[in-house]
């Protein structure tokens, strides 16, 4: 009986071609556009956080503030405080900084100077493109090297070949320093710009250019059976307890990818709700078609009773008609909501990203329409008498 149903409900479909493609109309739009506002959602959720994931998920940093200058806990003993008190962290590498200018013969620069520890590009994932970046060896013997970043290479040497050759850094007099290391072009991350950047060891920025008396920040790495938002809560905890919240700024692109989710993710639900008021808009319309059609097949309806066929048997036949229009509806509107996201994904050149839950969503809501506009044409053709639906004209 069922497929017997199925096969009724395709060919009322195909006799009336204009009217069941207007009945449907309402679903495909709804259906398209739940499908291709969810997808483009996650995929700009997905592009976000592949974006603020290259400057590491598993990383926090805390900066001092400016006003924290009486303040003296934020110093090298603090690392190992942090490093110790606080379950979470895998290393923690202190970072200081100073605006300078730099020369390479008649060519000079003004860059940011930084003072950090041999694994500093490691665990920021920025790779070296020419030499190597300085090793711990060099640290504890704070020899007179430097790494430039990629836009201080090319200024200084705009014809290559960086390593070997010497730069001079002023303080308060020149000094020279060994070029070991040339790093990638690399975008800013962490409040961190890299290409207008050199790198010296912490050790020899200590000693050769400026007494370090306050850490300029602190690059946390998180391990990575642990929870980045968790370690930046219990930071602030610690730290809390030490001065006040405005001694202390922290960073974390977790936070941000939190945020990033939550609002895209709010957006996203607003607009497919928008997008699913048409599936009810659609439903309407369903009902409306299966009412006439009712009316239509009236004497149909009493020829079929006469012949014994129960009121279940009837209102069966008509929820079917109304699911496969749905669910029809529903198939199409999935295919053009697809193809809506790809068009617009290489428009806007993001990756696409797959929602599971708008096809889910879509199938399902689709057989809801079906279910509830369908009852009440297929309740009215159930109960109709068959010697009045005989001698209907």
């Amino acid at each position: 009986m069922f497929f017997e149903n199925i096969k009724l409900a395709f060919s009322a479909m195909v006799h009336n071609k204009m009217r069941t493609l207007l009945s449907l109309l309402g679903i495909v739009i709804g259906v398209g556009a739940v499908v291709a506002i969810l997808n483009l959602g996650e995929s700009a959720k997905e592009s976000i956080n592949d974006s603020i994931s290259s400057g590491g998920l598993e990383l926090v940093t805390l900066y001092p503030t400016p006003q924290d200058e009486q303040n003296q806990i934020f110093d090298l003993d603090l690392a190992l405080e942090l490093k110790k008190n606080i379950s979470g962290i895998d290393s923690i590498m202190p970072v200081v900084s100073s605006y300078t200018n730099v020369r390479k013969e008649k060519i000079t620069s003004s860059t940011n100077l930084s003072g950090v520890e041999s694994n500093y590009a490691a665990n920021l994932d920025y790779e070296v493109v020419s030499g190597s970046f300085f090793s711990s060896e060099e640290n504890i013997l704070r020899n007179q090297v430097v790494v430039l970043g990629s836009s201080v290479a090319d200024e200084l040497f705009p014809y290559g070949n960086a390593i070997g050759n010497y730069i001079s850094i002023f303080r308060n007099q020149a000094k020279s320093y060994k070029v070991v290391g040339v790093m990638e072009e690399k975008d800013p991350a962490l409040n961190i710009s890299f290409n207008n950047n050199i790198y010296i060891p912490f050790n020899t920025f200590s000693q050769k250019f400026s007494k370090v008396n306050k850490i300029g920040s602190y690059v946390i790495k998180v391990k990575a059976d642990s929870d980045a938002l968790d370690v930046e809560e219990k930071l602030k905890t610690y730290l809390n307890s030490r001065v006040t919240e405005d001694d202390y700024q922290i960073f974390s692109p977790a936070t941000l990818a939190e945020m990033a989710n939550q609002i895209t993710g709010t957006f996203s639900a607003f607009l497919a709700a928008i997008a699913a008021i048409s599936l009810l808009v659609g439903g309407i319309g369903i009902m409306n078609i299966m009412l006439v059609s009712v009316t239509e097949r009236t004497k149909e309806i009493g020829i079929r009773k006469a012949l014994g066929a129960s009121p279940r048997v009837i209102m069966g036949q008509f929820i079917t008609e109304a699911l496969a229009l749905t669910l029809f509806g529903g198939l199409i509107g999935i295919i053009l909501g697809t193809l809506i996201s790809y068009g617009v994904i290489n428009f806007v050149s993001w990756k696409l990203y797959i929602s599971t839950s708008s096809y889910i969503l879509a199938v399902g809501f689709s057989t809801l329409i079906g279910v509830f506009f369908g009852w009440y044409p297929a309740y009215k053709a159930s109960r109709l008498d068959p010697i009045d639906a005989l001698n209907y004209e």
